[in-house]
C-alpha cells in the first residue's frame, strides 16, 4: 500500500471522527490480500466521504454565519477593475486568508455604496469555504444585542457568542450611537478575543475614519482602550470615490397634461 495512503485515511478519519486508523486500514488489507485497485476504491470511498462532510460543514458555516447565500458576496464577483491605487495587490491578496491566521483584523473605510460590505462579506465567505466558523453583524445589532442581553443578565453568554467565531464582521460601525455600558461590553469583546488562541481576527467596514469612531460610543476610557487592541496589528483599507449603487439604473421622462375635449353640435 503506498505510503501516501496511511497518511490520507488518518486525515479522513480526523475530519469523519471515526475510530479506525490508517494501520487499521493495512492490517485488513494484508489480512484480505487487497490489490491495487481495491485499495484505490477504498480510498475513492473515503474521499467520497470526506467530501460529502466537507460540504456539510460548509453549509452549516455559511448558514450560522448570517452571511447572504442566495447572492453571496465573494472575491470573484468584486469588481475589482473600479479601484485604482499602489496597494491594489494588498486587497486582494486578503483572500489567502494570511491576516486571519496572522491575527491581522481589517477595516474597509469609505463613503456609502464603495464595496465595503462585499469585501468584508467576501472574507467571510472565504473563511466559511476554509471551515472558519464566521459571524457577520450590523454594528446597530450589535448594540441592541448589548442591550438586551443587559436587561436579561445574559452578557456572559452573549459574549461567549462573540468571541467563538474565528471571523468575526461587524458592518457600519458609525451608524449608531453605544451608551456606557454597551461600549464596556464592546470593549470586553474586544480584549477576549484579543486574547484568543488559534487562527482569529475581526473585520470593519465603517463611513467614518476610525479616529472618529469615538463620537458614537459613550465611554472614552474603554472605546480608547477597544482601539489600541484593535489595530495594534491590522490593515485598513481606505476606498475614496463615488457609491457603486445605481449604475444600471435606467430613468424614463414623461410628462403628463390635460387634454381638452371639445365637441361640436352640429344643429
Amino acid at each position: 500500500m503506498p505510503e501516501s495512503m496511511f497518511s490520507f485515511v488518518d486525515d479522513c478519519n480526523d475530519m469523519l471522527r471515526l475510530d479506525f486508523s490508517s494501520e487499521e486500514l493495512a492490517i485488513l488489507a494484508e489480512k484480505q490480500s487487497m490489490s491495487p485497485e481495491t485499495i484505490e476504491g477504498v480510498k475513492s470511498v473515503f474521499e467520497h466521504l470526506r467530501a460529502k462532510k466537507e460540504q456539510t460543514t460548509i453549509q452549516m458555516l455559511m448558514h450560522t454565519s448570517r452571511l447572504p447565500r442566495k447572492q453571496a458576496k465573494t472575491f470573484d464577483n468584486f469588481n475589482f477593475d473600479v479601484l485604482k491605487g499602489k496597494n491594489l495587490e494588498q486587497l486582494k491578496n486578503i483572500r489567502t486568508l494570511a491576516p486571519i491566521y496572522a491575527h491581522k483584523n481589517i477595516a474597509f473605510i469609505g463613503p456609502p455604496g464603495t464595496g465595503k460590505t462585499h469585501l468584508a462579506q467576501a472574507f467571510g465567505y472565504e473563511c466559511c469555504m476554509h471551515r472558519m466558523k464566521t459571524y457577520f453583524i450590523k454594528a446597530a445589532e450589535l448594540r441592541d444585542k448589548f442591550t438586551v442581553a443587559r436587561r436579561t443578565s445574559k452578557e456572559a453568554a452573549l459574549l461567549t457568542s462573540l468571541v467563538r467565531p474565528s471571523c468575526l464582521i461587524i458592518d457600519e460601525v458609525g451608524h449608531c450611537e453605544f451608551d456606557k455600558e454597551s461600549t464596556r461590553l464592546f470593549f470586553d469583546m474586544i480584549d477576549r478575543r484579543y486574547n484568543k488562541e488559534g487562527a482569529f481576527n475581526m473585520v470593519f467596514t465603517s463611513n467614518k475614519n476610525p479616529s472618529l469612531w469615538r463620537e458614537n460610543f459613550n465611554e472614552d476610557g474603554a472605546l480608547l482602550c477597544a482601539l489600541d487592541r484593535i489595530f495594534d496589528e491590522a490593515a485598513v483599507f481606505t476606498i475614496h470615490g463615488e457609491s457603486f449603487r445605481g449604475k444600471k439604473l435606467e430613468t424614463y421622462t414623461f410628462q403628463a397634461g390635460c387634454t381638452a375635449n371639445s365637441s361640436t353640435n352640429n344643429l
